[in-house]
């Protein structure tokens, strides 16, 4: 359970932490190659293009390393506590 928190909790700020790069990512795409402003079109170019790509790619980044660490610490638990009772 605690694992499956953890993978939701890095889906959640993955997703947040990969939006905010991809707007800046977005924006700086639209100042180097000088994207057409006309109506809109740079800040549309943004926000529905890099943003959710931004979010998606940080999203699925940050479940799998939040997921990876929970499982590598559950393991070392399970193996901390096994050398505990060989002790006693």
């Amino acid at each position: 359970m605690r694992i499956t928190l953890l993978v939701l909790l890095g889906l959640l700020l993955g997703a947040l932490g990969g939006a905010a790069l991809g707007i800046g990512a977005g924006l700086a795409w639209v100042e180097l190659f000088r994207t057409s402003s006309l109506e809109g079109d740079g800040g549309t170019l943004v926000f529905l293009t890099f943003m959710p790509l931004g979010a998606a790619i940080g999203g699925v980044g940050g479940a799998l390393l939040f997921g990876v660490i929970a499982i590598r610490d559950a393991e070392i638990a399970i193996a901390q506590q096994a050398v505990r009772r060989r002790d006693r």
